[in-house]
């Protein structure tokens, strides 16, 4: 008689991986993206939350560095198999235009529409499709990270000792990242105002705590919170208004309500935290499809604007290597600027 085992696959086991030179001061959920290829990033936040991710056997948050030596536990996960026109190395080589580049760090234009980095549904972003456009670069880095719909300067780092120390600024509000955005205010009821209000003069700093939270499909959003929330991140956004214009003649038939050019500079950097303070002022961002108004959104579309009316516009930093103060400025790119045109300055009030 013969005696037959059954062999029974055994459990996924976890891993524990060594964090090298090259990886020395990285946040540790840039760490796991570059090794947990093809996992998405909502999930690596996930085992991080939960505290199935360990560095050192103690458990710890997104944001902290890892350093060389460190042992970083990682979890059996399940790598998404990717048809092989989404594999690695499929991203179009693409450069874009080059604000200033020398042999620690270069600043591009990112156009609204491109995403920084691949994951979450796209399979590539501004930094895959610039290391295909620069094969003999040996390193590339993002320092900072821009909305997919959001235009602007965009810095990358070409040597670790770059990213670590733009990041270190980056983390510590050395910087100074200024936004231009354009609003219109909305009645109580949530309805604009037909002849319309213009953002305050007096309304310059909005200091509201912001919470992150997943729709039902997985989604990300932010909303507002009250000041004793233990959930609530710590934001503060100042504002300042540059320009208020009306429409012209031209768009009488598109029904739009006046508008407020605003030059927004944030002290914190949290996800989407100047589309979720100007909205909870009751300023929506023009064009923004989360945190708008959609009626409004809808008609302009026909007006002419296809997109949301945010541009990273001004950037300034210490250089890493000589500690020079370098300031950058981006004008609107085209598509704003012409919109920008169908409207009409208002003198100063």
């Amino acid at each position: 008689m013969k005696h037959i085992i059954e062999a029974k696959p055994s459990l996924p086991q976890a891993s524990w991986l060594e964090v090298d030179e090259e990886s020395e001061g990285q946040r540790l959920d840039n760490f796991l993206m570059r090794h947990l290829k093809g996992v998405p990033k909502t999930h690596v936040y996930r085992i991080i939350r939960s505290g199935e991710v360990r560095v050192n056997k103690g458990r710890t948050s997104a944001d902290a560095r890892v350093h060389a030596g460190d042992l970083v536990r990682l979890p059996p996960v399940r790598v998404a198999e990717k048809p092989p026109e989404l594999l690695a190395g499929s991203a179009p080589a693409r450069d874009f235009d080059v604000l200033f580049e020398d042999e620690h760090l270069l600043a591009l234009a990112k156009p609204a529409g491109v995403a920084v980095h691949g994951g979450s549904g796209v399979s590539f972003g501004v930094i895959e499709q610039l290391r295909k456009a620069r094969p003999q670069a040996r390193y590339l880095e993002l320092v900072h990270r821009l909305d997919r719909e959001t235009s602007g300067i965009l810095l990358v780092a070409k040597k670790r000792s770059a990213l670590n120390a733009l990041q270190d600024q980056f983390r510590e509000r050395v910087t100074g990242k200024t936004y231009l955005a354009l609003v219109t205010l909305a009645r109580g009821d949530g309805k604009l105002e037909a002849t319309g209000a213009f953002w305050p003069e007096n309304k310059k700093v909005i200091d509201s705590p912001l919470h992150k939270y997943l729709l039902p499909d997985g989604e990300r959003r932010v909303k507002v919170v009250a000041k004793d929330d233990p959930d609530g991140m710590k934001s503060v956004t100042l504002v300042k208004v540059q320009q208020k214009l009306a429409p012209t003649p031209l768009l009488a038939a598109s029904d739009l309500p006046p508008f407020t050019l605003l030059e927004v500079t944030i002290k914190t950097g949290r996800t989407h935290q100047i589309r979720v303070h100007l909205s909870s002022q009751g300023g929506p961002i023009a064009g923004d499809d989360k945190y708008g108004d959609f009626e409004l959104n809808k008609r302009l579309q026909k007006a002419g604007l296809k997109r949301m009316f945010l541009h990273a516009w001004r950037l300034q930093f210490d250089h890493p290597a000589s500690g020079e103060r370098v300031a950058l400025e981006l004008n609107l790119p085209p598509e704003l600027q012409e919109f920008v045109g169908k409207l009409q300055p208002l003198p100063p009030s």
